[in-house]
């Protein structure tokens, strides 16, 4: 990373945050980790990160984002798919992203601070923080994608959910097993890898000490994270 004022040539043409561009020879959202068995492994530490982060094209478009992310939103990682980080962030300074545009279109690669505020999902209230925004992937690739890490501001993490409950994406992930998904087939509904999925199930079993899908499924409709009356099943 540089200090924001030396580039990696520039390219006039190439668009910034908040322009569409041709789609054509994107960038793999995982960015350096994108050839082999990195891919992988990069995506399976992206579901882990308790750090909200998003992997974006350079015009904002989300690529990619993790639980903690969605969360902010209580929605799935793969339901802002799609969408963009300036319809979901405010920024306090419009002068920001014109510096971040300007980076983009010169291929400087650097990190650039936003500050933004957003209305949480929980309980409505409004929120404020930090979006570090680092161009990422192969410098030969304009535009770049764009790794968004959020700084919540006056918060603590989240903590762990209590023996008996699961979290928002733990209960997507049971609602879909209870019906008969796949663990391929969760994992594509909530955007999240196939061992991320597992990496979630294998958490459960750990906290409510039983073993298998069928005995998650049975245990989550005991302790009412499952609605009874649901079908197809739904979290309670």
């Amino acid at each position: 990373m540089d200090d924001g004022t030396a580039g990696c040539g520039p390219d006039a043409g190439a668009p910034a945050l908040g322009t569409p561009f041709h789609r054509s020879g994107d960038a793999d959202p995982a960015g350096p980790y994108a050839d082999g068995p990195w891919r992988n492994y990069f995506l399976i530490l992206l579901d882990r990160i308790p750090t909200p982060i998003a992997v974006c094209r350079a015009d904002g478009e989300v690529l990619i984002a993790n639980p903690a992310m969605a969360g902010q939103w209580g929605a799935a990682p793969g339901q802002l798919r799609g969408r963009n980080l300036l319809d979901l962030f405010r920024p306090r300074d419009e002068a920001q992203l014109l510096r971040i545009a300007e980076a983009v279109r010169l291929g400087r690669r650097s990190r650039y601070p936003v500050e933004v505020h957003w209305r949480s999902a929980s309980d409505g209230s409004e929120r404020e923080g930090e979006l570090t925004v680092d161009p990422v992937g192969d410098p030969s690739v304009q535009p770049p994608a764009l790794l968004a890490l959020l700084r919540v501001r006056g918060t603590a993490p989240p903590p762990a959910p209590p023996r008996g409950t699961a979290s928002p994406v733990e209960a997507r992930i049971l609602a879909l097993a209870a019906g008969g998904a796949t663990t391929a087939s969760i994992g594509t509904a909530l955007g999240l890898t196939v061992d991320g999925v597992n990496y979630h199930l294998t958490r459960l079993a750990r906290r409510w000490r039983v073993q298998g899908r069928a005995a998650l499924v049975a245990r989550a409709y005991v302790l009412g994270v499952l609605s009874p009356e649901s079908w197809p099943p739904a979290p309670a």
